[in-house]
C-alpha cells in the first residue's frame, strides 16, 4: 500500500532489505530505489485522467455528479541489478511482463 510515510522513506526501506539482503517489493518508486520488484498504479496515468476532472469541475461540473474512478494502467518494474545482488533469477516469463526493467 502506498502512503505518505512509505514514500517519504522509500529509499531507507530499499537500503534496509539491501543491506539484510533481503527481496523487496512495493511501488514503482521502491523499484527505482533499489528494491527488487515494483507493481502499482501508474502515477503519470492518473495524474492525467485526474486532469479531466478538474476540467470537467472548472467548467461547471458538480463533483459530486462525476463517477468514481479506479486506476486502469499499472505499471511492474523489475530491478535486475537488485535481484542480481541478492542472486536472484527473475524468471523469464516475468521479465517479459514488465513495463520497465532496471540493469544498470
Amino acid at each position: 500500500m502506498q502512503d505518505a510515510l512509505f514514500n517519504a522513506n522509500v529509499r531507507v526501506i530499499a537500503d534496509l532489505a539491501a543491506k539484510k539482503r533481503l527481496p523487496s517489493s512495493g511501488t514503482k518508486d521502491l523499484a527505482e530505489a533499489g528494491g527488487v520488484i515494483g507493481y502499482g498504479w501508474s502515477t503519470s496515468d492518473n495524474n492525467r485522467r485526474a486532469a479531466i476532472f478538474v476540467d470537467k469541475i472548472l467548467r461547471g461540473a458538480k463533483p459530486a455528479d462525476l463517477p468514481f474512478e479506479q486506476p486502469t494502467k499499472f505499471e511492474l518494474v523489475i530491478n535486475l541489478k537488485t535481484a542480481k545482488a541478492l542472486g536472484l533469477t527473475i524468471p523469464q516469463s516475468l521479465l517479459l511482463r514488465a513495463d520497465e526493467i532496471i540493469s544498470d
